[in-house]
């Protein structure tokens, strides 16, 4: 790990070895997505003034009205999309890049990376972050996340960071056989749900209460 990724006190590596071990006990079992979590140092992710916090159980605000997911939200997420994989993924589809940190997370746990924001200034500094970051399998759209990006599809993995009511058919047709989609479903109350692409359709599951930011349609250029 470069001295890029380092950090002291409660940014240290000790802190992010207890950000693991937390996860263990919260049913994390994946030792994968735990190997990515403990890599990744998420106060890299958040301002500077909430770097002490990066490793708590919380999410935190970064500007543009957006959030970080906490750390069990990330691994939950992951870990439910490449849930009975025993390689990486060939290509995930993001929609919600924000800072960049679940984006950074799905790098080290799939092939191909492809990640969608509507807020153009976000995008500007999360793709400086990622490359000062040495992440090179990821690649970055300015786009309406409702729509995808067909273009580069089929994806093994789609997940949405944040919330809608129903999942837009222009997804679904970008998951291949045997992909699953996983995202936040509801409005004031909401939870995470999967969606399994089988031979005879789409099978859904309702898991676990979260709370995130609403899906919005469209581009922000400023």
């Amino acid at each position: 790990m470069s001295v890029y990724h380092s950090g002291i006190g409660m940014t240290s590596q000790r802190t992010r070895i207890r950000m693991i071990e937390r996860l263990r006990e919260q049913g994390i079992i994946d030792e994968f997505v735990l190997n990515a979590m403990n890599i990744v140092p998420r106060h890299l992710f958040v301002e500077a003034a909430l770097a002490s916090r990066a490793y708590e159980d919380v999410s935190l605000p970064i500007n543009f009205g957006q959030t970080i997911s906490s750390p069990w939200t990330v691994a939950r997420m992951t870990a439910l999309l490449r849930e009975k994989a025993k390689h990486p993924l060939e290509k995930v589809l993001e929609i919600g890049t924000g800072c960049g940190y679940q984006t950074a997370i799905l790098s080290r746990i799939a092939r191909e990376v492809y990640s969608i924001e509507r807020i153009g200034p976000l995008l500007t500094r999360t793709r400086i972050r990622l490359l000062k970051m040495g992440v090179r399998n990821v690649f970055l759209r300015h786009a309406d996340g409702m729509l995808g990006l067909p273009e580069a599809g089929p994806y093994n993995g789609i997940i949405l960071t944040a919330f809608i009511r129903e999942i837009p058919e222009a997804l679904l047709g970008q998951l291949s056989i045997g992909g699953r989609v996983v995202f936040p479903r509801g409005d004031r109350k909401q939870h995470l749900c999967l969606i399994e692409h089988t031979t005879e359709g789409f099978v859904e599951s309702v898991l676990d209460e979260v709370m995130f930011v609403p899906m919005l349609p469209g581009t922000v250029n400023r």
